[in-house]
């Protein structure tokens, strides 16, 4: 199963984004979802998390009230839409899947660009 974001950008400070994680392949399923992202110059790190049962979020502090995630009824494709956006959150952004509580994400797919100006 390969994972694809996509819906990147480039958007004013303030402009919203709408990202989209695909999966290809059949019976796909998961723990949990989760989309990361990679600054320039920056480690990678955790922006938000979905779980495929219940539909229970976990958001990084820095875009908790202004990014909403969620997924499609058969959990195929997520989303990631991104409010009130800042230069902060310029980024190449990821998506990735847990297969368990204990497993690490895996499935990483190619990133897709946000940029933001200010």
């Amino acid at each position: 199963v390969q994972l694809q974001a996509s819906g990147g950008g480039l958007v004013q400070a303030g402009g919203s984004l709408r990202l989209s994680c695909a999966a290809s392949g059949r019976n796909f399923s998961y723990y949990k979802m989760g989309w990361f992202r990679r600054a320039p110059g920056k480690e990678r790190e955790f922006v938000a998390a979905i779980f495929y049962r219940g539909g229970d979020t976990e958001y990084a502090d820095a875009v908790k009230g202004r990014f909403t995630i969620s997924r499609d009824y058969a959990g195929k494709t997520g989303y990631l839409q991104m409010n009130s956006l800042n230069p902060e959150d310029t980024a190449v952004y990821y998506c990735a899947v847990k297969k368990g509580l204990s497993t690490p994400y895996m499935n990483w797919g190619q990133g897709t660009l946000v940029t933001v100006s200010s």
